[in-house]
């Protein structure tokens, strides 16, 4: 799949939801495979803190992504997700 810059800078400032609704966040930056020429994750620098410990930042494997519109919905999301700590 070929991306244009048009495309991939429209991703940002959308918000992006799990299938049930539940906001993960909102798209910061895009990032990309350029080697394949495609979109390898979406960057969320803030997250909803009830889905994603201590509202850490995320990458969501584009894979991932079930629909795009005004808002981004996507096909799978852990109920959870738990920070490991760097040691």
């Amino acid at each position: 799949m070929v991306i244009t810059l048009v495309e991939v800078t429209k991703l940002e400032g959308l918000k992006v939801y799990t299938e049930k609704g539940v906001l993960v966040g909102t798209i910061e930056d895009v990032i990309l495979d350029f080697e394949r020429g495609d979109i390898y994750g979406l960057y969320i620098a803030s997250t909803n803190p009830d889905i994603v410990e201590n509202g850490m930042a995320v990458s969501i494997p584009y894979r991932l992504v079930k629909t795009i519109g005004d808002v981004v919905i996507l096909k799978g999301f852990p109920e959870f997700v738990k920070v490991n700590e760097m040691k």
